[in-house]
């Protein structure tokens, strides 16, 4: 599936924030960068921000900004919060993913082992991507190696994963958030989605 994108004039219509406010949230690094993105449009350079993600983070960051400072926001939003451990018998038991994704891709150990942030996020964006039936549990092998493989490389910068398939097979890819890709017509995008988009939505679930 296609990122689905929202222009600034509409975003600032849908919200009924400012354009200063929304430039001083990315300065505050309340809002990524990599969201805001510049595309050719009718009237020349437009600026877009993917849809889903841009109206939920506004959305936080509105119902949040009376309890917290802007730097407390940027901490809670940006993930800095993503250096939680957790036990794997309790991520197990917080139902955070499926027991089938536990016993699939996890070893045979205790329960006492500590799982990293980064551990949790694997696991967790693998099971958000087999839930609506976007991939098959052997494509999830391949996802989850090339995660535990690759993602470490990035070192916190942002970052997307692209799935695609041609004649039936699958392949994922990280790249750099917003890079331009093209694909001849033979290639189904099946998932084009910010890592940052998995891991809001862990951190939630862990705090």
């Amino acid at each position: 599936m296609d990122m689905e994108l929202i222009s600034k004039k509409e975003l600032l219509e849908a919200t009924g924030i400012s354009y200063g406010q929304l430039y001083r949230w990315k300065r505050k690094q309340l809002i990524p960068e990599e969201w805001f993105i510049r595309k050719s449009a009718f009237t020349g350079q437009e600026t877009f921000f993917p849809r889903e993600l841009i109206l939920a983070r506004i959305d936080k960051i509105v119902n949040l900004k009376d309890d917290l400072s802007l730097d407390e926001l940027a901490d809670k939003l940006t993930g800095k919060q993503a250096g939680i451990e957790m036990r794997k018998s309790e991520f197990a038991e917080r139902n955070i993913v499926s027991d089938m994704v536990l016993q699939r891709w996890t070893g045979p150990e205790s329960g006492n082992e500590i799982y990293a942030f980064q551990d949790m996020l694997y696991l967790y964006t693998v099971d958000a991507l087999l839930k609506p039936g976007e991939m098959s549990v052997e494509e999830g092998d391949a996802l989850i190696h090339m995660l535990r493989e690759h993602y470490p490389a990035f070192n916190g910068k942002p970052c997307e994963l692209v799935f695609i398939r041609r004649m039936g097979i699958a392949s994922f890819a990280l790249i750099s958030a917003s890079a331009e890709l093209y694909f001849d017509s033979g290639v189904k995008i099946v998932v084009r989605a910010p890592l940052a988009d998995w891991s809001e939505k862990l951190i939630e679930r862990l705090v």
